[in-house]
């Protein structure tokens, strides 16, 4: 069976390092990193996205077999094999650019579909969160859980409204009444951040429809090793997806 023959502990050391490099990268001159390339009405892509991109490439291509989904360059081969990487060399730009120390750089490995590996580089905070279906959820190598948190009026409900968000009233309409059932909801401006908030107890539940792959794969992988659920459906040719992820105690 292929999944036998992948070393997890190897590629998380490679993720790892990657990861490391790149949040390095990312602390580095902004003035250069900050330039904007793309400025639309919902989207920003700056050099910063471009570099770390670049520089997780490098290293995960010199040391890992496996080809690579990537945020800005897109696919590194014709076709996606059954494992893969997925990366987000700078989760939460927006953030970034304003100086708003809510952002990371995300590595995920995937197995038919599956997020097995996960890493989660918090580089503002210097704290590397990671799982794997093999290994417990961690943060600086210290093991985290999710929480005991089984009401939605006593949990904190993270969200976040994507680049083509349906803005109509009715959708809105429908956001805010399920705010209602919660104690506090929050909007931070990174998916993967969400995804660690709630793998180590922080938040209770994350969801977002419409999302894309690189933003909430490493997540995926670190909620379930922190004893959460994640799923993630309704992929689309864009990457495009609906997150869900729980504690394991809270529905939506």
């Amino acid at each position: 069976m292929i999944m036998n023959k992948i070393n997890l502990e190897k590629e998380l050391e490679i993720a790892k390092k990657a990861a490391c490099a790149a949040g390095k990268l990312l602390l580095g001159e902004e003035a250069i990193l900050k330039k904007e390339l793309l400025s639309t009405d919902r989207d920003l892509k700056l050099t910063a996205d471009l570099m770390s991109e670049k520089k997780i490439i490098d290293i995960i291509s010199a040391e890992s077999k496996y080809p690579i989904l990537a945020e800005e360059s897109g696919l590194s081969s014709g076709m996606l094999s059954d494992i893969f990487w997925v990366i987000d060399p700078l989760d939460g730009t927006a953030n970034y650019s304003k100086g708003i120390p809510i952002c990371c750089v995300s590595i995920a490995l995937i197995f038919k579909l599956d997020s097995i590996l996960g890493i989660i580089y918090d580089f503002n905070n210097d704290d590397l969160y990671e799982g794997s279906i093999n290994s417990s959820a961690k943060l600086n190598s210290q093991k985290i859980f999710v929480s005991d948190i089984d009401s939605s009026n006593k949990g904190v409900l993270l969200t976040g409204m994507p680049n083509d968000t349906d803005y109509s009233d009715e959708a809105l309409n429908e956001m805010v009444l399920n705010f209602q059932n919660w104690r506090k909801v929050r909007m931070i401006g990174s998916a993967a951040m969400a995804s660690v908030y709630v793998a180590s107890g922080k938040a209770d539940l994350y969801t977002e429809k419409k999302t894309y792959l690189w933003d909430i794969a490493a997540g995926a992988a670190i909620v379930n090793a922190a004893g959460g659920k994640a799923v993630i459906k309704n992929q689309n040719d864009k990457f495009q997806v609906d997150a869900y992820f729980s504690n394991s105690l809270l529905k939506i």
